[in-house]
């Protein structure tokens, strides 16, 4: 009896020596400051010409880079390109103020953005409690260049949402959804087609949806030995 009590006691004095040593060997991962990555996608447009977001989509190609303010929030910057199609065909309406006119039109960006993950994002081996599938929500400011009729360079609002997955250590699978509202009525090359007068930064505007999947890769360690964010 007195033997298996000291097994115990011996078994539970072995336990707390090591599972101090597991809990840093579990997050002895680095963090990274950041990641660059490119991703493929479908661009939908919407304005006089179409009303559905799922209608007309086009290929998008983006190239990406994040900088990680800690494993909920991240800074993004997004560069992409695409085209936007579109005619008087594709009106609902039967009557239409203009003549039959057909736009194919590339769009391309620059967007500085800030993201918020609803957990902590990681491997959980780099820091503690972090899941290695987040969902996250997006906001930020870009420019929008747009060729075709009445051509130029507009404000763009990417407003979305996504999730992430740590498919390895430093590798990163991204799908998002985001919409980019604009100031522009002219991005398919016609300005206020009905006449209907409206006030409002985004009001009668055209805007854009993208649809884009990512693959990324970590960079830049953090120190190990310098202040961090963990508990």
């Amino acid at each position: 009896m007195a033997r298996d009590f000291g097994r115990i006691i011996g078994g539970l004095l072995l336990a707390a020596f090591l599972l101090p040593a597991a809990d840093v060997l579990a997050q002895d991962e680095p963090e990274y400051r950041t990641e660059v990555g490119a991703g493929a996608g479908l661009i939908t447009y919407t304005g006089d010409f179409n009303g559905n977001i799922l209608k007309g989509m086009q290929p998008w190609g983006t190239l990406v880079a994040r900088y990680h303010l800690n494993p909920r929030m991240a800074l993004a910057v997004n560069i992409g390109t695409g085209k936007i199609k579109g005619s008087t065909d594709d009106v609902e309406e039967a009557w239409s103020p203009i003549e039959r006119y057909e736009f194919n039109n590339q769009i391309t960006e620059a967007d500085f953005r800030y993201e918020y993950n609803f957990w902590a994002y990681g491997t959980g081996q780099e820091y503690r409690g972090a899941r290695r599938f987040v969902p996250f929500i997006t906001l930020g400011l870009g420019l929008t260049h747009h060729s075709g009729d009445n051509s130029g360079i507009t404000m763009n609002l990417p407003i979305g949402a996504g999730v992430k997955w740590k498919i390895a250590s430093r590798m990163n699978l991204t799908a998002e959804w985001v919409m980019r509202f604009t100031p522009c009525d002219n991005l398919d090359g016609k300005e206020d087609i009905y006449g209907i007068k409206s006030s409002g930064l985004f009001k009668n505007t055209d805007c854009y949806s993208v649809f884009q999947v990512g693959l990324s890769y970590d960079l830049w360690a953090k120190c190990k030995t310098c202040n961090n964010d963990r508990d």
